[in-house]
């Protein structure tokens, strides 16, 4: 059994207050299909969405950004497309608030995914560079396999977004992928290494 994270795709990284602007517009279909076929197959779903207070003086984040992803506001809703799919499949998808770049980090994502006996996630959202990065990282310390889907993954950062693609390969063994893969050609697919 595998999982799906999507990462942070809401209004306020795509075209909000802490844009990743055209480069995360690209990936909306992407990411809507395949968070689709993952809830289609059965697969554990979790939408992983940062969550702001406004002005926290206690959050690292608010010296480091502007901000974003506040509770209660419009940019914390899913963009696009991913927001209708959201809709259609609530009871199928795990919504989980975040309040640091790892997905894992202060959450139950862990646990949750070992009692179903998940030994592999799959990475999709923004930004590759940040908080996908850094779900993988956290993901590879916990001794998951790692699978990023390329073609749904976005940085505002074009050069860092390249460098987090060559670290996920490079560094934590992580398989790159691009594009409809069916699971008998993902257990055939050999890792990226």
């Amino acid at each position: 059994m595998k999982a799906l994270i999507v990462i942070d795709y809401t209004t306020d990284f795509v075209t909000g207050r802490l844009p990743c602007g055209q480069p995360a517009i690209e990936i909306e279909e992407r990411i809507s299909t395949i968070t689709e076929q993952f809830v289609a197959q059965g697969d554990f779903v979790a939408m992983a969405v940062d969550l702001h207070e406004q002005d926290d003086p206690y959050h690292p984040e608010t010296r480091l950004f502007p901000p974003h992803n506040i509770r209660g506001t419009e940019g914390r809703q899913l963009y696009g497309a991913l927001q209708d799919v959201y809709a259609r499949s609530a009871d199928s998808i795990y919504w989980m608030d975040k309040t640091r770049y790892s997905a894992f980090c202060g959450t139950d994502l862990d646990l949750r995914l070992r009692a179903r006996g998940i030994r592999e996630v799959h990475l999709v959202g923004v930004c590759t560079d940040i908080c996908v990065l850094h779900t993988a990282v956290e993901a590879y310390n916990l001794g998951y396999a790692i699978v990023v889907h390329e073609d749904a993954v976005a940085s505002f950062n074009g050069q860092a977004h390249e460098w987090a693609l060559q670290h996920f390969r490079n560094s934590l063994g992580a398989q790159i992928v691009s594009g409809s893969i069916t699971a008998d050609e993902q257990e055939a697919a050999p890792a990226d290494v």
